[in-house]
């Protein structure tokens, strides 16, 4: 005979192993941790970093240069992040960051940092911008959303070359005029201020301008200076107090995105149509009585209808006779099902009663349903 061969398999609890395999990922990322830290502790970061710049220096002006090292003898530079890559005179650009709310004004050592380009600051407590933001005179992107500005200085429009402004949700009640004078602005975000009611007419010399957000604000009406923007390619109006558009929108010859929904529209102008580049348009359905033809049945423009409002009454009366139709069906089907057991019994009971006259008595019976259709 042949032995048979026994074959030990181990068993382990999983929950041990889980809790040895937890224990060494925990004990990973405290040493994680704590290389970090030294290498943030270490000299050689900062040294790296300022070389960095130093290198960058060769690419600035002699003015420019003088700031530079004299901010770098007196700042540890930790809120100035590198553009990482390589640095050449169309793609290098230096880039200020400040986030989190400790946060309540900027640092001093922002005053010397003129040759910075772009500007990221969210989520602080800031309430206003500096003083010195027109000595910035190279700043393209000037980007603050979601902090608690309450206005924007006359200094900003002395910046000639910026190109992209973003103050969304914070606390602005007026846009100063003096920021017609960003000619070279292409992009302008004023999303979520809720008090801004309108634009100032100056704005109307942003020739460049192609994308233009004020949504989720207290418009009334779109602003004129709106509608002098020639370039502008994306138009978003949407969660505002409109009742109207304006039958001259066909002055945005370059138009390709509108935004319009959350407002209360009961119709859309036919001059919509005789914009040839429009591509969108997005509006709420549930006060909209009339569009034109043209505008819905063009397969080049994607005409969305968002319904967003409480159902309607005579929806709700058409959902109650809906309701009253289902139950009627109901009670009709138990009639039916009724009906349909009656037969049933009946044709049970005679099929029982046939067997008493039987001389044998089957060893099983097989239910049958005869329904006629008339």
């Amino acid at each position: 005979m042949r032995l048979e061969r026994r074959v030990e398999v181990p068993v382990y609890d999983l929950s041990l192993i889980r809790s040895v395999w937890e224990v060494r990922v925990k004990k990973y990322r405290q040493r994680q941790r704590k290389e970090q830290e030294r290498q943030q502790q270490s000299a050689l970061a900062k040294i790296d970093q300022q070389w960095q710049y130093r290198i960058y220096c060769k690419t600035l002006k002699s003015s420019e240069l003088n700031l530079l090292q004299h901010y770098l003898q007196r700042s540890t530079l930790t809120d100035i992040q590198p553009h990482t890559g390589t640095l050449t005179e169309e793609q290098s650009r230096l880039i200020f960051q400040l986030h989190g709310a400790q946060w309540t004004d900027f640092p001093r050592e922002l005053q010397w940092m003129t040759y910075l380009k772009e500007w990221h600051i969210r989520g602080t407590k800031i309430r206003r911008l500096p003083e010195y933001l027109a000595l910035f005179t190279q700043l393209t992107v000037l980007e603050i959303p979601k902090n608690a500005v309450t206005e924007l200085p006359a200094e900003i429009g002395k910046l000639s070359m910026l190109k992209e402004l973003n103050v969304n949700y914070n606390r602005l009640s007026r846009v100063p005029p003096e920021l017609g004078d960003c000619e070279n602005l292409e992009r302008l975000e004023l999303t979520g201020n809720h008090n801004l009611t309108e634009l100032p007419f100056e704005l109307s010399s942003l020739k460049k301008l192609v994308h233009l957000d004020i949504a989720e604000n207290r418009f009334a009406s779109i602003p004129i200076c709106a509608l002098r923007m020639n370039k502008l390619q994306l138009l978003d109006l949407s969660s505002n107090q409109l009742s109207d558009l304006p039958e001259d929108m066909d002055r945005l010859e370059q138009l390709v995105t509108l935004f319009v929904h959350k407002n209360s529209l009961s119709y859309l102008p036919h001059c919509l149509t005789r914009i040839s580049t429009l591509q969108m348009v997005v509006v709420s359905g549930d006060e909209l009585t009339c569009i034109p033809t043209k505008l819905c049945s063009n397969p080049d423009i994607k005409f969305i209808r968002l319904y967003d409002k409480p159902v309607s009454e005579k929806k709700k009366k058409e959902e109650e006779e809906k309701k009253k139709d289902k139950s009627k069906k109901k009670t009709w089907r138990r009639e039916e099902e009724e009906v349909k057991d009656s037969r049933e019994k009946e044709f049970m009971q005679a099929y029982i009663d046939s067997l008493k006259d039987r001389d044998t008595v089957p060893y099983s019976t097989t239910k049958v349903s005869i329904s006629c259709l008339l």
